[in-house]
């Protein structure tokens, strides 16, 4: 499946934590989506999808997030995506 990512930021928190967004199109999805991650330590990763903009198929969405859960390959991707954002 092809990955289309748009935009991607990284932002540390006040706690000490991180929260990464990067918005992507899938192909063969009318609409992109935005995967936004957090972290309280850089290691250990959470995820939440929504869309990037107006809302799409549900049916569609229910696929890219099953895809994210099984594709380690995809995840990475986007969030390696936001990772490279962060300034050293």
């Amino acid at each position: 499946m092809n990955v289309d990512i748009q935009k991607a930021e990284l932002k540390s928190v006040e706690e000490g934590g991180y929260v990464g967004r990067t918005v992507f199109a899938l192909e063969g999805h009318k609409f992109p989506y935005e995967v936004t991650f957090y972290s309280k330590n850089g290691s250990d990763w959470d995820y939440s999808l929504s869309f990037a903009g107006e809302p799409g198929s549900e049916e569609q969405f229910l696929q890219a997030d099953e895809q994210l859960e099984k594709d380690d390959d995809l995840y990475n991707l986007l969030l390696d995506a936001a990772l490279d954002t962060q300034e050293a």
